[in-house]
């Protein structure tokens, strides 16, 4: 099972035919989560055809979609004559679809929201489709506090009250009346569209001030982060990035047309948050000559470490071909780094390896806010899957190592399980003691800046 990479994100190909609009780009998209939820994967926005800001609005609609499912779908069901689950996922789509854009987004009039999302269940759905869209529409917009204009009231800082929705900025949407569940933490679950099982996990273990602080750095918009930490010149004075609180990152705040030309001029630069930076950073008083990047992934981390150790071979691999494929294409001319297929890895390796990095796949419950997806899919079955594949890689890895070989074992998760229990289970059944472990928890909130912005992560180097 060797090469696995540290997440599932797989990619879906869009619809064949081109978006008419931003919206329909957006309700195409969710319509097809609908038919998934809660077993939501990352997946490609059809955007071919639009301009920029269209495209934009697409993005930003599918986004608040996904990142507040269980919000919307919370306020929608009190204007609904039926269960949700009985609702077909193509009306479903132009309702999150209409609601996101009354209640979450900027600038975006009421007329328009719900015109063009009714006329899109006509369209694509059935004549009727569109009236029943119409009617439930038009109820939200009575649920919102009016403000002068007649539009949304919005407060400058959000207080988790029964009367307000937390925006991704700080703010809050202000609603007509106290409509969230009294039960603070069955509220921050409706709030921030995270499973009430899972929050009250959290705050048994950690309180509920910590809870609050993860489930309300879900709602942020986080920034693209450079890694210039091994860059042995500075960027040119005029690139548009802001510094970032930790040492060797920087934000980026230029277009993504810029950004692309700038790593495509600099192998030296790439975008890694700095929580994920931290994991590799556990290895970096060692000496290997040999690495294995078992779950590579694209290659993020296998760029740290050909940075972090240039003079050592590393050979990565990952089980799932299109990831490899990217792998195999970013490190083509790169003389210190072999990608191979998995089978090829002990042949290659066995027996030799100082190094091997095991950034395994986890339930990114310390990447929420990247991997907005991936909330829905928290669960105890998942945690339990996720733990036996995390240990047989674990013992896989075993035969990679030399004598004095250490395993770097990371994730990008806040679960016990994932952490400190495999921790634990690695000591247990085969004697590995952590040299070195760190949990990098997330921070920046909504409002912050976003140079306080991290994700969460955990690394623990284990020796024998």
């Amino acid at each position: 099972m060797i090469g696995h990479g540290g997440s599932f994100e797989t990619r879906t190909p869009g619809a064949s035919a081109p978006p008419a609009d931003a919206r329909d780009a957006a309700t195409r998209l969710i319509a097809r989560h609908a038919r998934r939820f809660p077993n939501l994967e990352p997946a490609e926005l059809a955007d071919e055809g639009l301009d920029p800001r269209d495209a934009a609005l697409a993005h930003a609609i599918a986004d608040a979609c996904v990142r507040r499912w269980l919000t919307l779908r919370f306020l929608l069901e009190r204007c609904l004559s039926r269960p949700w689950w009985k609702v077909e996922p193509k009306v479903q789509a132009a309702l999150l679809v209409g609601a996101s854009q009354l209640l979450l987004l900027d600038r975006v009039p009421t007329h328009a929201a719900i015109d063009e999302t009714v006329e899109w269940a006509k369209r694509n759905v059935r004549p009727g489709a569109g009236g029943m869209v119409n009617a439930v529409l038009r109820s939200l917009t009575k649920m919102r506090a009016p403000d002068g204009s007649g539009e949304r009231m919005l407060r400058d800082r959000t207080t988790l009250a029964p009367d307000e929705l937390p925006l991704s900025d700080g703010r809050a949407l202000a609603l007509a009346e106290p409509m969230l569940p009294d039960d603070p933490v069955a509220r921050l679950g409706v709030a921030t569209s995270l499973p009430e099982w899972h929050l009250r996990r959290w705050t048994k273990r950690h309180g509920y001030d910590w809870c609050r602080h993860q489930a309300l750095h879900t709602l942020v918009q986080p920034p693209t982060v450079l890694n210039v930490a091994h860059a042995p010149s500075p960027l040119p004075a005029d690139s548009p990035v802001e510094p970032h609180d930790a040492p060797g990152h920087l934000v980026w705040t230029g277009s993504r047309a810029a950004l692309v030309a700038l790593l495509r001029s600099r192998s030296d630069v790439w975008v890694q948050d700095a929580g994920s930076a931290l994991s590799v950073g556990a290895a970096e008083q060692e000496r290997p000559s040999l690495i294995v990047d078992a779950c590579a992934g694209q290659g993020t981390k296998t760029r740290q470490l050909a940075a972090m150790f240039p003079s050592a071979r590393i050979v990565a691999t990952d089980v799932d071909d299109a990831r490899r494929s990217v792998l195999a294409a970013t490190f083509a001319r790169h003389p210190g780094v072999e990608v191979v297929g998995p089978s090829q890895l002990r042949p290659r390796c066995d027996g030799r390896a100082d190094l091997v990095l095991l950034d395994v796949p986890c339930s990114n419950s310390g990447v929420l806010a990247r991997r907005t997806e991936a909330k829905y899919r928290l669960g105890d079955r998942q945690l339990e899957r996720l733990a036996g594949t995390q240990r047989q890689i674990i013992a896989d890895s075993i035969p990679l190592l030399s004598p004095r070989g250490r395993i770097l074992y990371s994730t990008c998760s806040l679960e016990r399980e994932e952490n400190e229990g495999q921790v634990e289970w690695a000591g247990t059944w085969h004697r590995f003691k952590p040299a070195r472990r760190s949990l990098a928890e997330p921070t920046g909130l909504p409002g912050c800046k976003p140079c306080a912005y991290r994700d969460g992560s955990f690394a623990a180097l284990l020796a024998r």
